[in-house]
């Protein structure tokens, strides 16, 4: 990779997990106000995933300029990466959920995607 990508690249991890910490800090101060049920906490989780790789995409198509869609589902897939090993590291003998961790990456890769996309 240039020197060009992994600084913007880098730059939009760094924002998309930014964001993740304010919007999952908005949604646990929610959570101890409003109550909200399992269903829909988990429900703006996959949100909260959503917003901030849409974020890193945007940011880094906006800064590569070329292969906007590329470099947006790379923002995606390097920000699941570093929660799913953050994940890990935090408890190695916790079970992994298959399911639950294509969904993620599925979210986090279709968001940073879209994001590279629309960064015009």
């Amino acid at each position: 990779m240039e020197t060009k990508v992994i600084k913007p690249l880098l730059r939009s991890l760094f924002i998309s997990y930014a964001l993740s910490a304010l919007f999952l800090g908005a949604l646990a101060f929610a959570l101890y106000k409003l109550r909200l049920g399992e269903s829909l906490v988990n429900l703006l989780i996959f949100a909260v995933y959503f917003a901030a790789c849409f974020a890193g995409g945007f940011f880094t198509g906006r800064k590569v300029r070329n292969r906007r869609f590329f470099w947006g589902l790379l923002s995606g897939m390097f920000y699941f990466l570093i929660l799913f090993a953050a994940s890990w590291a935090m408890d190695p003998r916790a079970s992994i959920q298959a399911a639950r961790s294509l969904m993620v990456l599925g979210v986090c890769a279709f968001g940073g995607t879209l994001g590279g996309m629309l960064s015009f």
